[in-house]
C-alpha cells in the first residue's frame, strides 16, 4: 500500500563514488561498505533512524563500457531521487495506472551485505512513477524485503549529528501543478499556495518552490535550473546541534552560508545543496 513517508534520497554520482565517498566522510557522515547490486550500480549508504541518504554511482573500471543501470548514467549528478516507503509495489503499481503516472512494472533486485559475521543479500522491490509524472529526478517506492540488513544500529551513529531527512526540496516553474502532482501520487488532498507549496508527510515535508523562491531562500548556493523546468534543489538534514557539522562544514573548502536557524553548503562536484537544521528539543 501507499506509505506517505520519505524511505531515502539520493544523490547521483555517476563514476566519482571515490571522491563522493571521501567528501560526505570529511562531512562528518557514517557510510557503510560500498554496496555492489545485481543491476549493475555502486552505493555507499547514510542511515539515520528509519530513512537514509544514499550516494548511487557506477563502478569507475566499467567507464566507456555499456552500463548496467543506464538510467543512472542518463540522469545528471545530484539529487536525483526521492524515494517513499511501500510494502506492496503491485498496490503502488496500480495506483501509477490509476492516476497516469506509471512507470516500469515492480522490479526486484538485491545486493550482498557485510556483517559481523557473515555475508547476506539484501532484497529490494521498486515501482518507478513515469518521467514525465513529478519533474526534477527520479521517483519511485521501495519495498524493503530484508530491512533487517540495511538498518543497524552501528551505521546510523554520525560524527555531524545527523538525524534524518525532515524537508526535501523541489523546484519548478510550474511549482503548482507539481505540487498537485505530488499530492496525487501520495493520495493526499490538492495543495494550493503562492510560490511555495507544503505537504506534510509522515516526518518530513516536501517542499514545492517556484524558482523565485528557490533563488530568495538560497541565493548564491541555489543550483541552477539551467534549461529544466524543474529539479530538485536541496535535503534538509536534521541534526543535534549546528556547531558540529558547522565546524566540520567550514574546514571542507566548500560554500557555505547560515540562513536562519540552519546551515547551508552546496557541493559543486555534484552540483547539490544541502541544508541542516537543529532538531527541536
Amino acid at each position: 500500500m501507499l506509505l506517505p513517508k520519505i524511505d531515502h534520497a539520493v544523490i547521483n554520482v555517476h563514476y566519482d563514488m571515490d571522491v563522493a565517498e571521501g567528501l560526505f566522510r570529511k562531512l562528518g557522515f557514517h557510510l557503510t561498505d560500498r554496496g555492489y547490486h545485481s543491476l549493475g550500480s555502486i552505493n555507499h549508504l547514510m542511515m539515520f533512524g528509519d530513512d537514509y541518504l544514499e550516494m548511487i554511482g557506477l563502478p569507475a573500471d566499467t567507464k566507456g563500457l555499456p552500463p548496467g543501470r543506464p538510467e543512472v548514467l542518463a540522469a545528471p549528478v545530484g539529487i536525483n531521487g526521492l524515494v517513499f516507503k511501500t510494502d506492496d509495489a503491485d498496490t503502488v503499481y496500480q495506483h501509477l495506472k490509476e492516476c497516469g503516472m506509471a512507470g516500469d512494472p515492480p522490479k526486484s533486485f538485491s545486493r550482498p551485505v557485510e556483517l559481523d559475521d557473515a555475508t547476506c543479500d539484501a532484497h529490494f522491490r521498486t515501482v518507478t512513477v513515469s518521467s514525465d509524472g513529478i519533474g526534477g529526478g527520479r521517483v519511485y517506492f521501495c519495498d524493503h524485503k530484508t530491512p533487517d540488513l540495511v538498518w543497524h544500529n552501528q551505521w546510523q551513529g554520525h560524527t555531524n549529528g545527523a538525524q534524518r531527512i525532515c524537508e526535501f526540496v523541489l523546484v519548478s516553474d510550474n511549482h503548482l501543478v507539481e505540487a498537485e502532482r505530488l499530492a496525487a501520487l501520495l493520495a493526499l488532498p490538492p495543495v494550493d499556495g503562492m510560490d511555495q507549496n507544503s505537504i506534510a508527510i509522515d516526518g518530513a515535508v516536501l517542499r514545492v518552490l517556484s524558482p523565485q523562491a528557490y533563488a530568495a531562500r538560497y541565493g548564491d548556493l541555489a543550483s541552477p535550473l539551467d534549461n529544466r523546468g524543474s529539479l530538485f534543489g536541496a535535503l534538509v538534514i536534521s541534526v543535534s546541534d549546528l556547531s558540529t557539522i558547522r565546524s566540520l562544514a567550514s574546514k571542507s573548502g566548500l560554500l557555505i552560508r547560515e540562513i536562519a536557524d540552519s546551515l547551508v553548503l552546496r557541493i559543486p562536484a555534484f552540483d547539490c545543496v544541502l541544508e541542516f537544521r537543529e532538531e527541536d528539543r
